[in-house]
């Protein structure tokens, strides 16, 4: 048998020292590290400066009105916002109401039922369209989804609500091309089905397999243990990829440049073409100049504000579940 040394059997033995880091190396860690801290909020300042200047011309000269009014006429350098503003709101709800309910969807069937050798292809394929461009989106929206939309979904529906008070309204299509405020909301709700699936898969996951067995055991079905397990459980982190969706949603430019149709007009029906914040600066900033171009920073500077106040529901929302 071979004799073994241990330091804790000889007596007087010290164990070795720790080696303990230099402190100017521990100083220079701490001071790179709220360098990096810092300089988020550095860029957040400039970025945020930036427009405000780009776009205080236009302010000044339109004040409240460039929010309010539906005008943009740059023959007469006449500029409103406020249907670009109208179809980025409402692309991006329409985007939530249908990319919500199909990523949760997607992520309880993964993590509670589907079987093992079916999860890792459809994991594996939720993340590959991730990774898709969103040029990709729009092109496949424009050449392949926007003329079956129109011919197998606008034209019969437009025929069936004409006249009808309310539904005929929303739903009716003055001219059925396929391009609309409702179709780049649709492309919009493929593009984060993605984000908010693969985080909410993950957050699902993580959570401990006794809180199951033990609802399981009390004879809990499958949706009261996702109900009132798994949800509560996962609360915070699928608000937090909510807003991801949604930020993804309020920004997007090219998928939505495609197929929104890009009408400066605002509609009843969410069939009719429309335009986005986005979309706007990208069709007009390469040939815009003077007040133009301040009004299209101006529009930036909107959707920044937008996208910040989408920031602070998201913290008050999780602050609540987290309160309860």
């Amino acid at each position: 048998m071979t004799a073994a040394t241990d330091m804790t059997s000889i007596p007087g033995a010290r164990p070795a020292a720790r080696k303990t880091p230099k402190a100017g190396f521990d100083l220079f860690f701490r001071n790179a590290s709220f360098a990096a801290a810092l300089l988020v909020l550095v860029l957040l300042a400039g970025i945020m400066i930036s427009m405000i200047i780009g776009g205080w011309p236009a302010f000044r000269e339109f004040g409240l009105g460039f929010i309010t009014s539906s005008v943009w006429d740059t023959q007469n350098e006449q500029y409103g916002a406020w249907p670009a503003i109208v179809g980025t709101l409402s692309t991006a709800l329409i985007a939530l109401a249908i990319g919500v309910p199909l990523s949760l969807g997607i992520a309880i069937y993964l993590t509670q039922l589907a079987p093992g050798w079916f999860k890792k292809p459809v994991a594996t394929a939720i993340e590959l369209l991730a990774a898709v461009p969103s040029i990709i989106y729009g092109m496949w929206g424009l050449f392949v989804f926007v003329p079956l939309f129109a011919a197998y979904v606008q034209i019969p529906l437009s025929n069936i609500v004409e006249g009808m008070p309310v539904v005929g309204t929303i739903l009716y299509s003055r001219s059925p091309s396929g391009l609309g405020i409702f179709t780049a909301g649709l492309i919009l709700a493929f593009m984060i089905v993605p984000f908010i699936a693969s985080i909410t898969r993950d957050m699902l996951e993580q959570i401990p397999s006794v809180l199951r067995e033990s609802a399981y055991g009390i004879g809990a079905t499958t949706w009261e243990v996702v109900r009132h397990v798994l949800v509560p459980q996962a609360g915070v982190s699928i608000i937090g990829a909510i807003m991801l969706g949604l930020g993804r949603a309020l920004g997007e430019t090219m998928a939505v440049t495609f197929v929104v149709g890009n009408a400066n007009r605002l509609s009843a029906s969410i069939l009719d073409p429309g335009s986005t914040i986005a979309s706007r600066i990208a069709n007009e900033f390469n040939e815009a100049m003077g007040l133009q171009l301040n009004a299209l920073i101006a529009l930036g500077c909107i959707l920044f504000f937008v996208t910040f106040v989408v920031l602070v529901i998201a913290r008050l929302l999780v602050a609540r579940v987290k309160r309860y």
